[in-house]
């Protein structure tokens, strides 16, 4: 048990770290963008018609002239005092804002996670199975098609089929038209983030696929397979007892990196669908120039990435008895 924890202890260090490189990064890009925020959120027209005194105090709002190493400092002294400022957008603390994107974006993330990793484990291992048979060249097809098709084209193209032209489901948004909030049922956000969770975890199938595949080819082509069937062990006793237990831990190291690709892919996808996530919520804080809330979204972003990995690695004891032992020593 000290063991364990002393592995989480160590995760949790290289979590601050990571966290404060990616925090740094989002900042440096953000800072070297050849972006005007006066002139993107307010625009020339209405600039030319204000004061200067009304110019200086909106440059004071948005932090015009501020040097980027006062700027960044004083973002992390908040941050490490648990305030991670005020949006300049929203007009609401930052964490307040991601609160309310994530509770939309959870359904979609969710959803499309586990039905990404349902069906790549489940494809992979057909494929590897069936090696050289038409349903091997079926999944290969569909992956090597699926990882070259960009998640905008896909969303678009399930918005003119299921929206457009059989009117099965709604165009966009996590919400009906004219709704209040109070008034929308779980059915209703279900029914809104079918598509949107459709494209991510359709686009996240190939990876797992494909690498499942191969690690399932590799395991029926070994010799404890070989005395399996000479002991008269059938096909599917194989793929339950033996290559799905050798697959496992393969499966779950790809089945949460997937986190970090769902993450990035939402951000095109709630676009191309007017989903109010995080993942819009990221590009309006971006080409708006707010840079509390593009930073504070970066850092959850990465933050729930890493946990992604960090529970991979306490699971694999779970799985595997003799990686439990191997850390106790």
């Amino acid at each position: 048990m000290r063991h364990r924890l002393q592995f989480a202890a160590k995760k949790m260090i290289r979590m601050a770290l990571l966290l404060l490189g990616v925090s740094l990064t989002a900042f440096l890009l953000m800072d070297a963008a050849p972006l005007d925020p006066l002139q993107t959120n307010i625009g020339q027209a209405a600039l030319g018609s204000m004061s200067p005194e009304q110019i200086a105090r909106l440059e004071q709002y948005w932090g015009v002239g501020v040097p980027p190493a006062e700027r960044y400092l004083g973002w992390l002294k908040g941050v490490l005092r648990g305030d991670f400022g005020v949006s300049l957008l929203y007009r609401q603390p930052v964490l307040e804002v991601i609160g309310q994107r994530l509770s939309n974006s959870v359904w979609l993330l969710v959803f499309a996670w586990v039905l990404s990793g349902a069906l790549g484990l489940g494809l992979g291992l057909l494929a590897g199975a069936c090696r050289g048979r038409w349903p091997d060249r079926l999944v290969r097809g569909y992956c090597l098609l699926i990882s070259s098709t960009p998640a905008f084209w896909l969303a678009l193209l399930l918005l003119m089929v299921f929206s457009v032209r059989l009117r099965v489901l709604p165009v966009g948004l996590s919400v009906p038209v004219g709704a209040d909030a109070p008034s929308v049922v779980l059915v209703q956000r279900l029914r809104h983030a079918i598509l949107p969770a459709l494209t991510l975890s359709v686009t996240g199938v190939a990876n797992i696929a494909l690498h499942t595949r191969e690690k399932t080819a590799d395991v029926l082509d070994s010799d404890y397979i070989l005395f399996a069937r000479a002991r008269g062990e059938g096909g599917r006793s194989i793929l339950v007892r033996h290559v799905l237990r050798n697959v496992a831990l393969p499966a779950i190291t790809l089945q949460f990196a997937s986190i970090g690709e769902i993450v990035g892919g939402s951000v095109l996808v709630e676009q191309a669908f007017s989903f109010p996530g995080l993942g819009q919520a990221a590009v309006f804080a971006g080409l708006g120039g707010d840079l509390s809330l593009l930073l504070g979204i970066t850092v959850a972003t990465a933050a729930m990435v890493f946990t992604g990995n960090l529970a991979a690695d306490l699971l694999y004891g779970v799985v595997d008895p003799r990686i439990r032992r191997g850390v106790a020593k």
